[in-house]
This record gives C-alpha cells, structure tokens and sequence, in this order.
C-alpha cells in the first residue's frame, strides 16, 4: 500500500500542521471502532449528530494511532504530544479535499454513478463484465455518502486502471462536496426516482443536484427514454459527449427488439451501425435496466460486442447485504460473498468483531483469493496476514491458487485449498464448534455452497432484521434527545421477536447506554452472549435475585416488600452500593410506588446501604394519543415532584426517565436524564413513520401451486371455497409459526411477486393456503407476510391489536436472518 508522509499530505489542504515525528501513514478511519495497523492509521475526527470522534482520540493513542485530522477547536492534550495532527476549520470538509487532491494524481478512467436506485447492482456487474481484464478499484458495498465517498476514492494506486465509484446525496449541496472527490471521466446516472426525495422541492431538484456530478465528465452514460434525465443533461450540458441507451434509434445504443423467455431475456441491440444479440440471465424489468447500463459503458470502454456477449452469460444476483445465521454446533455465520478486497474485508472483518466479542466463539475466517487488489501476491497475503492478527482471528481456511501458494506467509492456525470444491470435499461440518465463522469471497468461488453446508437447517419461513434500518432508527430517535440524554433500549420479549443478543450486541455497538429486559432470564441470555452494558430487569422475581447478582443484573424495585427480600439476599453476600432502579406509579396502576409511600421509601433506603438508587422511572400511559395529553402532563408533574422529593431525602442525584418512544418525540420537554426505546427502533411509531424503516420482514415462499375447480373445498373444515377455477399456493407458514388464525379464509392476505393474494380456509398449524389466480407466480416464488411493502400496522388493525403482539408472537421456530446492507 501506498505510504504518504505525513509532512507532504499537509501541503495538500488549508491547514495548521502539529508534526512531531516524521512518519507517514497508508490509510484512513473514520470509525474508531474499526482500526486496523494503527501505526499507519490516519483517524479523521469527524463531529456528527450522534456522536464526536474527537471523544475517541486518546483512545486511539494509547492503541497505537499517531496520525490525526482535528477541528480547530479541539485542544491537544499535552500527554499526546508525540503524534501529528492535521488541525482545519472541519474535519469533514478538509478530509475530502485531501482526497480529492490525492485523486488528482491519478490519469485513469473513473466511473462516477449515481441515481435514485441501481447504482450498487450497475457498479457491481461492470466489475464482473470486467473481471481480471482490468485492476479495477470500487466502493465497497454502497459506501457512497459524504464519508463513504472519499474512503472508497483514497484506495486508488499507481497500478489502478480503472475506477468505479457511487456518489449518493440526501440533501442539497452535498453532491458538490463529493463531486471533486470522485472527479469522474465517466459519469452515469441510473434514473430518478422517490427514494431520499424529503429533503428536496421536487424530484426535478433532486435530478440538478445529482447530476452535478458530471461537471468534469467527458462522457455522460444514461438511458434517453427517461424524458426527464435526457432534457436535464442536454440543458445543462450542451457541449458535453452523452452515451446513451433506449428504444430510439438516435440512442447511442438501440434496443431493437426485448423479448423475455422463462427466467432470461433476449435482447437485439444496435451500436455503430452493428447488430447483435444478448441474453440476460434474468427476466425482471429491474435486472433489464441495470444490466443495459452496464452494456453500455462497457462498449464506450471499448469492449467489442462479442466480450460482452460471453460475459453477460456469466452475470449472478448482486447480494447487497451481509447475512447473520445461525449456524451448527452452536456456530454463527455471517455470509459476505458481496465483494473482496482489503477494504470490504476489513469492514467485514469489524463485524465479526462486533458480533463474537466477549463471547466464547472461536474467529474463524473462509477467504477467496482476492482479485484486482492491484498489489503483488507476496504483498498483498502480507497485509491479509496482518489484518487478521489485529482482528483476532483464530483459523483461516484460503481458497484460491493465490492464498493457497502463499500459505507460509499466514503464521496462524490455517488450511488452504485450491479451489471451493476441493474445500467442500474436504470440509467436516462437525469440525466446526462454537465459532463466529465469516465467508468472504469474491462471487466466482461460490461460497453460498459452503454457507448452505454450516447453517444451521431451518424451514423456509424466515424472520429477516435489517440492521441498517435498526440502527438509522435508532439515530433518529438520538437526533431528539439533548446532549446529556442518556438511552436505554429495551429488548425484552427476545427484542420485540427480533433475537435477544444478535440486536443487543448491534446496541452496544451504538454505545447506548443501558439495556433493558422483563426478567432475569433475558439478562443471563445476553450476559451470556457477551454483552457488558448495564441491564435493568422490569419484572424481577425473588427466586431470581441470585442470579441477577451472578450476572450483575439490576432490578427494578417496585415495592416496600421486594426492596426488603432484595436486601436481605444482599446481606448474605456482603454486598453494598448494588445498583437499583425504584419504579414509581403516576397513573398506570400498575406496578410502582405510588407517592404517598416516598416518605416511607426514603426512611428504608437511608437504612439500607446495600443498595445505591441508580435510578428512578415511571411509565406513560397514553404517550402516543392525543386525547390523553392532560393527563400526560399531570403525570410528568407528578413524577418530577415525585423525585425531586426522593432526591432532596436521599441527599444524592440519580437518573430520571419517563419517556418511551412515543413520548420522546410528543414530549421533548420531559427527556430528564434518560429515556427508553423500544418499538421505534423497529420503524412503528405514528408521528414519526414518514421518517422511520421498516427494520423485519417475514416472509416464506410458494412449496406448491395446485389448481382448484370451482366450488370445491380447501384447506381444514371445508371453509376454503371459491366460485371460480382458482391457482391455489401452498405456503409453510402456519399458526405455530406465529401466523394469527383470524387471518385466514379471506381476512388476511400476503404479497406475492408485489400482488395481494387472499389467505384462502382456516389456517394450518404449519402451513396456509393463498389465491394465486391472475397472479404470475410460480414454485419457489418468495411470499412477504409482512415488511416494507405489506405494513405490520396494517396486519394490526385487520387483527385488531398492536404490532407489538404480532412481532413478539412469531415463533422461535422461524429463523432469524440478521443483514447489513
């Protein structure tokens, strides 16, 4: 990798130099959660909404980091003077001028793409048209933000002959800001459409930011059948070289003729007066348009017509996410066979970190050779090596002529094999015990094969979490809060139905700052897994408090009687100062002090030096509905007098909270110290849903389709009965999965290929029946019970109920499937 003196990157920007050692650094983080070779590490402190990096730096010292980018108004503290540091106006702003002037130096094409959908499937799948035609570098998964942007473009070396990058914006302005970085030859837009439309007047407006990236373009790629992108791009670039695609013969290239056939699609093309034909392996408009944009900069790159053809036979699905499973002999598998470089290892090494740390598994790592690395072989295994000592990886498994010859440079437990069949003939899944297993290959070795062998066998049916949506979700929710709020998140009722330690561990990640959890037990589970931050247990039994001392488990004290049996167990052991948190009652009625006992809880707790308040809560009781705001209200007054009087008798301060999740955004004025999250992190929440994700989607597939005269019976009772010939699709979701009775013969329905198909009789205890007629479905097909397109609100209000029931009654049954995308 290339090396940069610290001294010569600091001519590059406006900025105040603090060098005091002549070093020089290779690459950059902006996370300082992630680092890798910290004596080569340059850490850009970025200030962002949720968080500082500037909190993190002398945690990064004492790990080894001595390369820094600072605001101006960050003092350096005087026991870190043997680093430098880059001190500018804003951290941000300055680390993307440093990259763009890195860029500058570099003469190679650069393809810049951007568009409201697409650009990581187009992205990919040039990659793969290329393959080892070219040393290609690109952005690793969808980093193309303000941040993700420049960290892809600073992997460009001397031996890169060919850029692809992704340029994504939110909000006006920002494209100007990334538009240098990037500074393509090539730019391609994939079209416009709704998605990141809320911050803009209007889509038009959204077009004109986007398309600034292609100021310094020669050739600007797109289709010229969107009406609204070719008199945009002709407008404002009149004098500029424009490779288009569509149906016109005025295109660049024509598509002459479209016919689709089972799962492929036959296109006839046209370019420079030339005719040819090319079959795309898959048959979905979607797939048809990607795939056109990818032909079309590969013929302006200058691949002949015959390349092409051959390569688009060989083009597979782009999976854009990385998978969490459950995996044999109490394995977990994370499967990212997306893309393989030393970046995109890197992050996906970061994340097995996150998800094994302080549990017991064993890191074990199933790698491909990587391609277009654009380092010798002897180089590049060197600094694979490296990285996966710092991460802390136990065993390697290489696949690939080049790991496997350069086995001597691995000094780890390691087993390499030339190619994925050798490892799959070779491969013992009993071998495998109590590991965090990543398989990281590039999309020619297959590695879902080897996946499919460690998983841990499920039925069909699936519960998929999206982490990024939990996460973003999550933000959102930090965004409301003051500076000083502390968070708790809740994760009881195995987190909503979601898995217990999988999210938790995603939350302490995020640094919040307690967890909490209805009983014991759930504590114990996530101890268990690893997780270190303080967890408060809602509903503490007495046979439990053993083992919430165990497992250093803090209850909530709800009465006089159990304040006294807890003590009493905390005299047994001697113990003093344990944390507790006093529930009280403001109208809820449920469990709680109510405040004409406080005078009597202050007297027992000045007696008692085995417990330490940590905190006092109350619980809201119609925080998201409006007819209840008075008495909202009343009850925020009660409890600030409440523990105003607790605080005055104790003679300490302790942590205030309130609010849930709809309280945090209906009432702000009462954030305390800290408060509660739980079922807005999982996008449910009525003021807030233009602005939260959908985070689970449950979904199944079609194990068969039978066709059904009319008038004939379906299903148990015989209440399945339809007046027509009827496509009826056998699905194996049933009640035991969690799927509500009251659904079926006709109340409820699931989407299929984007259509609504009623549930069809009474629902099964494994499986149901659908009403497939005039739907284009097919064995196999993927059903969405509920998720991004068929609302889980939706399911509530047919049921009558609340989201929580339907979340918190899916089976443990139904494998969950964890993914960043």
């Amino acid at each position: 990798m290339t090396e940069y003196l610290f001294s010569e990157v600091s001519q590059w920007i406006p900025c105040k130099a603090v060098i005091n050692q002549n070093i020089s650094f290779t690459h950059l983080i902006t996370d300082s959660r992630s680092v890798s070779n910290p004596a080569k590490a340059l850490f850009i402190a970025i200030a962002g909404q949720n968080h500082n990096g500037h909190n993190y730096i002398s945690s990064l010292y004492q790990q080894g980091v001595r390369c820094f980018m600072v605001d101006e108004d960050f003092a350096i503290p005087p026991q870190l003077n043997e680093a430098n540091y880059l001190v500018v106006p804003n951290t941000l702003l300055a680390f993307q001028q440093m990259v763009a002037q890195k860029r500058s130096f570099y003469t190679c094409p650069v393809i810049g793409i951007t568009g409201s959908n697409g650009k990581t499937i187009v992205k990919e799948w040039i990659a793969q048209l290329i393959g080892k035609s070219k040393v290609t570098v690109r952005s690793p998964r969808s980093y193309n933000s303000q941040i993700g942007v420049p960290l892809s473009v600073w992997q460009l070396n001397q031996d890169t002959e060919l850029g692809i990058f992704e340029a994504g914006i939110s909000q006006k302005e920002e494209m100007e800001k990334i538009a240098p970085v990037i500074s393509p030859t090539i730019g391609m837009i994939t079209n416009i459409g709704a998605a990141h439309q809320e911050n803009f007047l209007s889509e038009h407006e959204k077009l004109q930011e986007k398309i600034k990236l292609f100021e310094q373009s020669k050739y600007i790629v797109y289709c010229s059948d969107c009406i609204t992108i070719d008199r945009a791009i002709k407008k404002t670039y009149p004098n500029k070289q424009l490779f288009t695609w569509g149906v016109n013969a005025s295109a660049s290239v024509q598509v002459i003729r479209k016919n689709t056939l089972g799962n492929q699609c036959h296109l006839h093309l046209k370019y420079r007066g030339d005719e040819f034909e090319i079959v795309l392996p898959f048959a979905d408009e979607v797939a048809f348009e990607n795939a056109m944009h990818s032909i079309a900069l590969m013929l302006l790159l200058g691949y002949t017509a015959g390349y092409i053809t051959r390569a688009v036979k060989k083009l597979v699905p782009v999976a854009m996410r990385m998978e969490l499973k459950e995996g044999i002999n109490n394995c977990m598998v994370i499967n990212d066979s997306y893309n393989s470089d030393l970046l995109s290892l890197s992050l996906s090494l970061d994340f097995l970190v996150q998800q094994s740390e302080h549990s017991n598994h064993k890191r074990t790592l199933i790698l491909s050779d990587i391609y277009q690395s654009g380092m010798d072989d002897i180089n590049l295994c060197t600094q694979i090596n490296r990285l996966l000592k710092q991460k802390g990886i136990s065993k390697l498994i290489g696949v690939g002529k080049v790991l496997q010859s350069h086995a001597s440079l691995f000094d780890m437990d390691a087993i390499f094999y030339a190619s994925t069949d050798d490892l799959l003939s070779a491969l013992v899944p009993g071998k495998f015990k109590n590991e965090a297993i990543l398989i990281k290959g590039s999309r020619n070795f297959e590695f879902e094969k080897v996946s499919s062998v460690l998983e841990m066998k499920h039925h069909q049916t699936s519960l998929e979490i999206n982490l990024n949506a939990l996460v973003d979700n999550l933000n959102f929710y930090r965004a409301k809060l003051q500076p000083h709020t502390k968070l708790l998140a809740m994760v009881k009722a195995f987190s909503y139905g979601s898995g217990s330690f999988e999210i938790a561990k995603v939350l302490q990640h995020q640094k919040i700052d307690y967890l909490g959890v209805a009983f014991a037990d759930e504590g114990v589970e996530l101890r268990k897994a690893g997780i270190s931050l303080p967890i408060v247990v809602m509903n503490p039994e007495i046979k439990s408090f053993q083992l919430m001392l165990q497992h250093q488990l803090e209850p909530e004290i709800y009465s006089c009687k159990e304040l006294h049996q807890f003590v009493a167990v905390l005299k047994s052991e001697a113990i003093s100062d344990y944390p507790v948190h006093l529930k009280i009652d403001t109208g809820m009625n449920r469990l709680g002090f109510v405040p004409s006992q406080v005078d009597e809880l202050i007297s027992l707790l000045n007696q008692m030096p085995q417990v330490h308040v940590k905190s006092v809560f109350s619980h809201l009781v119609g925080s998201d509905n409006m007819q209840f705001d008075d008495f909202t209200h009343e009850q925020i007054v009660a409890f600030t007098h409440t523990t105003d009087k607790i605080e005055q008798g104790l003679g300490y301060p302790f942590i205030r909270h309130i609010l849930n999740s709809s309280g945090i955004l209906r009432f702000p004025q009462a954030q305390f110290d800290m408060v509660r999250l739980g079922i807005g992190m999982y996008g449910i929440g009525d003021t807030a849903l233009h602005k939260l994700k959908c985070v689970t989607r449950f979904k199944s597939y079609i194990s068969q389709i039978r066709q059904v005269k009319a008038y004939q019976t379906i299903g148990y009772n015989r209440k399945g009965q339809l007046n027509y010939d009827a496509d009826i699709a056998v699905v194996p979701v049933g009640y035991a999965d969690g799927l509500n009775r009251k659904l079926g013969n006709g109340v409820g329905a699931m989407l299929v290929n984007g259509h609504s198909a009623p549930i069809v009789g009474n629902i099964c205890m494994d499986m149901c029946m659908l009403d497939v007629t005039g739907i284009k479905a097919n064995e196999g097909d993927e059903v969405e019970i509920f998720g991004p397109k068929l609302p889980v609100t939706q399911l509530a209000r047919i049921l009558d109920t609340i989201p929580y029931e339907i979340f918190t009654s899916i089976s443990r049954r139904v494998k969950r499937v964890y993914f960043y995308e």
